[in-house]
């Protein structure tokens, strides 16, 4: 059985996405619209020139029809995508197979979610039926239970582990601040988020990622056009999704000290991308900052850090927007929260500007220093059980 990926045979030409937070006054039709009319405008094509949608959304609509209605698609087809959180990065993959396989030119990828209005939380959400076996728990409640992990397997002080999850919110937070597409645009002093309201276990309000509306779209084609369309694109390196057995919650040797599905998708996208040591070679990084231990834990999953040594890392500045690797440059959810179908769109809009020199006050060093890679990263469902996808873009074609 073979992985063999689409390395620099389709690039991403165009992008649009819109700013996430309250839009009490916008629904999902609205949203989709924004951010496709921008995605066209920057590539310079017409709405007629796409050949194939792909949309992704947990529950903001159901078929093709979400999208096709707002934009009045004239008969193409238009494939609606779910896979948990990573909704949105699922119809980006779909869309970048189907160009690469030559079914056809030009394809868009969209993702939205309308969450304000609609009920849904971290919190309290509505679960499918099961045998029962399923933990019944809050996704907070879930994802707290990284922490005492960590901190017994490798010795780190409750405290001083503390200390390094409110960094973790204090460095994004401050990302965001300088992002005028985030949901929370201010930095937060780390006095204020270490004494927030617990939510779960050791995890404050500031731990967790907020509940938002938001649209974000990319435009598709082959490498050997993309020139076409302009004269900076990002080409797709490698992609990967898996999702795992599930067995988490039962299996008595997983500590919750790491996401294997990560490390899985991690390692299939690092190869088809030829990334052998990634904090020297990428850029920067998109993840999936759901929570603070999220970020932690990911950091050596994704293999920025050894294992046990990712919480120094954190608080030696390793993944700021200065450091040696930035991680989430953009705000990541924690400043943007979380519309499920869009949040894997909004993380390659950033490596899109990262990548082309074009985010103003944020724009990373390491792009000056000549470093042309950048991943992205989701998971869907929590530890133990969930779905995960990795992609690794660049601004450059393989020699």
């Amino acid at each position: 059985m073979a992985s063999n990926g689409i390395r620099d045979r389709v690039a991403v030409v165009g992008m649009g996405c819109t700013t996430f937070g309250e839009h009490w006054d916008k629904g999902p039709e609205d949203l989709l619209v924004d951010a496709v009319t921008d995605a066209l405008a920057s590539a310079g094509v017409a709405k007629a020139d796409v050949d194939a949608y792909w949309l992704g959304t947990m529950g903001s609509g159901i078929s093709g029809l979400t999208l096709s209605r707002p934009l009045r698609i004239d008969y193409k087809p238009v494939s609606r995508n779910e896979n948990m959180c990573a909704t949105g990065s699922d119809a980006f993959r779909n869309a970048c197979y189907a160009v690469a396989s030559g079914a056809f030119d030009v394809a868009m990828a969209v993702g939205v979610e309308k969450l304000k209005d609609g009920g849904f939380s971290g919190l309290v959400i509505p679960t499918p039926s099961s045998d029962g076996t399923a933990a019944d728990l809050s996704a907070p409640a879930l994802f707290s239970l990284l922490a005492p992990a960590y901190a017994k397997k490798y010795g780190v002080d409750d405290q001083e582990l503390k200390d390094v999850f409110t960094r973790i919110a204090w460095k994004n937070h401050k990302n965001g601040a300088l992002n005028p597409r985030a949901q929370f645009r201010k930095e937060v002093p780390k006095d204020t988020i270490a004494c927030s309201p617990l939510m779960a276990g050791p995890l404050g309000i500031f731990d967790c990622s907020g509940v938002s509306d938001g649209s974000a779209a990319a435009i598709i084609v082959r490498a050997e056009d993309a020139h076409r369309y302009t004269d900076r694109p990002v080409y797709v390196k490698g992609m990967s999704m898996v999702a795992g057995p599930a067995t988490g919650a039962i299996d008595p040797d997983y500590d919750y000290t790491t996401f294997t599905e990560v490390v899985a998708s991690a390692t299939d996208a690092y190869r088809q991308a030829g990334v052998t040591d990634p904090r020297a070679q990428l850029a920067m990084a998109e993840v999936h900052d759901c929570f603070t231990p999220t970020e932690l834990v990911l950091m050596e999953d994704l293999g920025f850090a050894e294992r046990g040594t990712a919480w120094k890392e954190v608080l030696a500045g390793t993944f700021d927007l200065d450091g040696e690797l930035p991680v989430n440059p953009d705000g990541g959810l924690k400043a943007f929260g979380h519309p499920i179908g869009a949040s894997g769109l909004r993380m390659l809009f950033e490596c899109w500007l990262q990548l082309r020199d074009e985010a103003g006050e944020r724009q990373i060093g390491t792009v000056a220093q000549g470093k042309t890679l950048a991943l992205t990263h989701n998971l869907g469902g929590a530890p133990g059980e969930c779905v995960s996808y990795v992609s690794v873009v660049g601004s450059q074609p393989s020699a």
